[in-house]
């Protein structure tokens, strides 16, 4: 299934994918680990998953703090997600379908590959490490001194490291935070659309897919 928007495509000069949802088919197990590590450690009515999806899980504790009331302290909660991390990535994930065809396709035609995400780089590395995937960069919301995704922050400073204009990056996202990324950067976004995802707000995006072989003709088409 595809939708698009009436805006004009540019050329790609970079491929950025999110990771969790899109790279990693991780969502469904955070969403599972934050149903009832949330339920135990706030007080009251438990957050929605789709207003934190695709936060930095630091911001996500910072949001918590300031709207909830949190029954144990950062150090503990931040330990909570990095267990449960090196369970989901290390032995839980897949990898999306045909990705490393779909790298190999575009770095055949010059266009660097590159993960951009609101998890930490040990994380990041975790996957990167598991999968054996050869990038050409991964960018961690944790690599700048600024707020994480919707801002665009992390996507603007992947493009910089990578010697091209935001607006020459295609990003590849599957939450409201991260398509608001993307395009507040000034990126092409494509939104990816899966089960874990049905209630996100994609409407920032420039298009919405569903499925890897739609993902891969909408990022080839472009080039």
């Amino acid at each position: 299934m595809l939708f698009v928007s009436a805006c004009v495509r540019s050329p790609v000069r970079a491929a950025l994918f999110d990771m969790d949802g899109v790279l990693v088919d991780s969502e469904e197990h955070w969403h599972d680990f934050e149903r009832k590590f949330l339920d135990e450690v706030v007080a009251g009515d438990t957050p929605s998953l789709d207003a934190i999806m695709g936060m930095p899980y630091r911001e996500i504790y910072d949001h918590l703090d300031e709207t909830k009331d949190l029954l144990i302290g950062r150090a503990a909660f931040l330990d909570g997600y990095d267990d449960a991390a090196e369970t989901i990535y290390g032995e839980r994930v897949s990898l999306l379908d045909g990705f490393p065809d779909l790298r190999d396709e575009l770095r055949a035609r010059d266009v660097p590959v590159a993960i951009v995400s609101s998890s930490p780089r040990d994380w990041i590395e975790t996957v990167t490490d598991r999968f054996g995937l050869d990038l050409d960069g991964a960018w961690s919301a944790d690599d700048v001194d600024a707020p994480g995704k919707p801002e665009p922050h992390v996507y603007e400073h992947a493009a910089a490291e990578l010697g091209v204009s935001p607006s020459g990056c295609v990003v590849v996202e599957d939450s409201q935070n991260g398509v608001l990324a993307g395009a507040r950067a000034g990126a092409t976004v494509i939104g990816y659309r899966a089960a874990h995802n049905r209630r996100q707000d994609l409407s920032a995006a420039d298009v919405v897919v569903e499925g890897p072989g739609t993902l891969r003709d909408e990022v080839v088409g472009r080039l």
